[in-house]
């Protein structure tokens, strides 16, 4: 018991780099995510472009090689970042992507009217879109944006190859010191994940409730 003890601190460390790693990278795709989603709709042929090529570039590359080329190709262009910054903005440009497609889900579902009456009182594009139609996206895709950021969650165990210490860089190291703890140390990082990906799912469930009573 005491040598399970003594791994708390590890596991705490790669707990709270796991949280970090989770809320700095999606508040960042969710940032660009919403606004790749606003480009996908814009009259602007060229934006739609970048947008649409942004989004399958980047959700039809690999994880590990996006971390690849953060971790090694950017370094080696002569930019000098530390690693953890590198693993939150590959975490953040692989999952924009998804966040991107479940709120333009969502803005599909706005009734067109709802656009046609905002320009009709002199909204302009942009105005129309983030006063009226991301606001009601927002609601609908709740869910879907929350299984995005459970699934960047579980992604964040990649940075773990990268020079990260996270719960899965951890649980290595600490499994590889323990032989003899190698069961009770891998139900404890599991643990851990479910400590974030739980609560998110209940949030997830609970603020759609609040929404649906309000409309």
């Amino acid at each position: 018991m005491d040598q399970y003890l003594s791994l708390a601190p590890a596991f705490w460390e790669g707990f709270k780099m796991t949280l970090l790693l989770l809320v700095v990278s999606g508040v960042i795709a969710l940032v660009l995510g919403t606004i790749i989603a606003a480009m996908r709709i814009s009259p602007v042929a060229s934006l739609r472009w970048f947008a649409a090529a942004w989004t399958e570039i980047a959700r039809n590359t690999p994880l590990t090689l996006v971390f690849f080329f953060f971790a090694v190709v950017v370094p080696f262009l002569g930019l000098r970042v530390p690693f953890v910054p590198l693993a939150i903005g590959a975490l953040a440009y692989y999952t924009s992507p998804f966040v991107a497609e479940a709120l333009r889900s969502g803005i599909n579902g706005v009734p067109v009217g709802q656009a046609e009456a905002a320009r009709s009182i002199g909204l302009g594009f942009g105005q129309t879109v983030s006063l009226v139609v991301l606001p009601q996206a927002f609601r609908m895709t709740i869910p879907p944006l929350i299984n995005v950021f459970i699934a960047l969650t579980k992604n964040t165990s990649v940075a773990g190859g990268f020079f990260v210490i996270e719960i899965f860089a951890a649980t290595r190291q600490l499994a590889n010191d323990n032989g003899n703890m190698v069961i009770p140390i891998l139900l404890t990082a599991a643990g851990l994940y479910l400590v974030i990906t739980i609560p998110l799912g209940l949030f997830a469930g609970q603020l759609e409730r609040k929404l649906v009573m309000k409309r």
